[in-house]
């Protein structure tokens, strides 16, 4: 399973996320072993930028361990409170072939 994680956040508060959101992909690596990129859209809208967190590869088996990491990660780091608005959750998986 791979996880797109996309949010907001004020063009004030990029450089402080940036740090913490490394940071816990730090600690994820470290602790559950999946690494995780982080993306900006080019450009801003209302002196806002939107951001994306990426996670490949997450097992099945260790999706719901991952995802709790992650959220108390977030609220341990302080990242949660520099967020505009919701963090939009997706999950998607690799396609099996047809038999």
């Amino acid at each position: 399973m791979d996880l797109y994680i996309y949010y907001r956040v004020e063009r004030v508060h990029a450089d402080a996320l940036f740090g913490k959101i490394k940071g816990v992909q730090a600690m994820l690596q470290a602790r559950l072993g999946i690494s995780g990129a982080l993306k900006r859209r080019p450009g801003e809208q209302d002196g806002l930028q939107t951001w994306m967190e990426i996670y490949n590869d997450i097992p099945p088996s260790a999706a719901p361990e991952f995802t709790q990491t992650l959220a108390r990660a977030l609220d341990d780091s302080g990242a949660r409170v520099l967020i505009s608005g919701e963090r939009h959750v997706e999950q998607f998986e690799d396609v099996a072939p047809c038999a």
